[in-house]
């Protein structure tokens, strides 16, 4: 099982050459298998660039999400007591975006791999990641 950070979601649906190799890899795995964790925090990241035109497609925002949840084996995960808690729990050196950081803290949550390629993200000594 793998976290799926949100420009991962995205490229992935939309961009999917924008993604590393042992991205792609680990997607197809998971596919394959338990599966892959889409925060529900992404849905409004998602909604936030399509409303500031960040993220253009031919679909509604409503039909757009529609199609990506079809397109894996995606696990929608809201945020618990515990992702909230450890989210707070990061240094200051993490990310500072609260949407990263609750992505961040349900890969520990959830002992999965985060797929991102945020540099920061990856350089955070306590979220496994793979790029």
């Amino acid at each position: 099982m793998i976290v799926a950070d949100t420009h991962v979601i995205i490229w992935d649906a939309l961009k999917p050459d924008l993604l590393s190799q042992p991205a792609r890899d680990a997607i197809t795995r998971a596919n394959k298998g338990d599966g892959i964790i889409f925060c529900e925090i992404s849905l409004w990241e998602i909604a936030m660039l399509v409303q500031k035109k960040r993220l253009q497609t031919d679909a509604t925002y409503q039909s757009l999400i529609k199609l990506i949840l079809q397109s894996n084996n995606y696990i929608l995960q809201g945020i618990t007591p515990q992702i909230a808690e450890l989210s707070t729990l990061f240094p200051p050196t993490v990310n500072k975006d609260p949407a990263d950081r609750l992505i961040a803290a349900t890969a520990i949550a959830e002992n999965a791999i985060l797929v991102t390629a945020d540099r920061n993200l990856r350089q955070a000594e306590s979220v496994d990641t793979l790029w």
